[in-house]
């Protein structure tokens, strides 16, 4: 299996999905979130924190102005929104090699900014609107782990479209 997408009708259930994912990531894994404005990346991301036990009043939310954020939990989670990038450079993100390789998760908003920056084993994560609250998730795994993740979820889930 190389993709498979699934229909979340509103983002209790998106968030619902991400959890099962955040229950199955280990460290180092990267989680490479993708789609239009408003279409549900921070609230995967919500998710993906509830999965990997982020207390719940610790807000989650984007960090579209301070570009990461660090969430506690069963493992970190490093939460990067690469909205208002154009180009990746140091100066804007001096530890970005240690987000995307170290111990902790790390989920990262509009990663096709990363271009060739991302590791090669992640789960690509796209988003796509199809009505007021409903969302198409396609998940593609890379690379032996993020091939590992795309099977261990689909396991969990129930209604899948190869």
């Amino acid at each position: 299996m190389k993709k498979f997408t699934v229909l979340s009708r509103d983002p209790a259930q998106t968030r619902e999905l991400a959890a099962r994912l955040g229950a199955l990531l280990k460290p180092g894994d990267v989680v490479a979130l993708k789609g239009e404005l408003g279409s549900g990346k921070t609230e995967f991301v919500r998710g993906l924190a509830a999965g990997l036990a982020v207390p719940p009043e610790v807000p989650v939310a984007s960090p579209s102005f301070v570009l990461v954020h660090e969430y506690p939990g069963r493992l970190t989670l490093m939460h990067l929104d690469l909205y208002r990038l154009e180009e990746i450079t140091p100066e804007f993100l001096p530890n970005l090699e240690e987000y995307l390789f170290g111990d902790q998760v790390a989920a990262v908003e509009w990663a096709e900014r990363l271009g060739d920056l991302l590791p090669p084993d992640f789960l690509e994560v796209h988003l796509s609107i199809t009505g007021e609250t409903e969302r198409e998730i396609t998940f593609q795994g890379f690379g032996a782990r993020g091939r590992e993740l795309l099977a261990a979820l689909s396991g969990h889930l129930g209604e899948c479209r190869p």
